[in-house]
């Protein structure tokens, strides 16, 4: 990959403005995040890249993500936009890529259960959305990065007392998405038994479970489950300490060798010069968590 795409300055510039759009629950209309602006790269060039081509030829990038997840990756119900950590990721990517992310980007929301399957098809170019990188995935994908490193958790409704961690679960009731790599752990840790793991295609209804008094517990990844406790601080906590690393990567063809180190190189760039802090502060770090940026593993 050769051209402007990693030169310094190149990258986010937080806008002027901000402007109302709705939570990402229906009827609810609140003050989105600020947007960030992506300089495009010019003269951008990934040798050995069927999707890199792929992308040029169609004018667009296809980006597979979440859209049930607050401060990772949300869309607004109202306004149909995309926001959220991921989707900030998502959008550098594209811009560095020379692929304007106001205009030429294509959100596509993928389950859990579908993301090795839309990226191995070509249904998309490439995915961030809370993807956990582990050595299962890699025999059908590939992925760079880590670009965040979360850790599985718990959370509850504020009048439970009972869930203090991973420990407490026996007997209780507790939910995650298909797929997912927590629903994986509860399974194989058998922190509670089989007929007391329920399962949905989105973690959004697994929170309306929990809610609903349906369910005791809602397990994923602390950064998914922070974003859903600010939503609602009175109705939804989040309990115990992190009990496993989920590296976060961008999931991509397995044969891609090209486009991975290209975009390797992205995420390196806006860790060592400040960028992925920024990135961070103005979508997911609202929850009031800090982080830092994990080291990039290269393969």
């Amino acid at each position: 990959m050769r051209g402007s795409r990693l030169r310094a300055g190149a990258l986010l510039a937080v806008s002027l403005a901000l402007v109302l759009t709705g939570c990402g629950r229906e009827g609810s209309p609140t003050e989105a995040p600020p947007r960030l602006a992506h300089e495009v790269a010019r003269d951008v060039s990934v040798p050995g890249s069927p999707t890199f081509q792929r992308i040029q030829e169609r004018g667009r990038v296809v980006v597979g993500v979440k859209e049930d997840q607050p401060g990772l990756g949300l869309r607004d119900p109202v306004t149909d936009e995309y926001s959220g950590f991921d989707v900030e990721v998502a959008r550098l990517i594209a811009a560095q890529l020379g692929m304007d992310p106001d205009t030429r980007i294509e959100y596509r929301p993928v389950p859990s259960t579908a993301r090795e399957q839309a990226i191995s098809t070509g249904e998309v170019d490439y995915y961030v959305g809370s993807y956990t990188i582990s050595d299962k995935r890699k025999e059908q994908v590939s992925f760079a990065g880590p670009y965040f490193m979360a850790g599985q958790d718990l959370l509850v409704r504020p009048d439970e007392h009972g869930i203090t961690g991973k420990d407490s679960l026996q007997g209780r009731t507790v939910c995650s998405a298909t797929g997912s790599t927590p629903i994986q752990n509860v399974k194989e840790e058998q922190l509670t038994d089989p007929g007391n793991i329920v399962e949905f295609q989105r973690y959004s209804e697994c929170v309306q479970q929990l809610l609903d008094h349906q369910v005791d517990a809602v397990t994923t990844d602390d950064a998914i489950l922070k974003g859903y406790a600010a939503e609602e601080p009175d109705k939804l906590r989040v309990v115990g300490s992190t009990f496993s690393e989920e590296p976060y990567g961008v999931g991509l063809a397995k044969d891609d060798a090209a486009l991975r180190s290209a975009i390797n190189d992205i995420i390196e760039h806006a860790e060592a010069d400040g960028e992925w802090q920024r990135m961070y502060d103005a979508t997911l770090g609202k929850s009031g968590t800090p982080a830092r940026p994990p080291a990039v593993e290269r393969y």
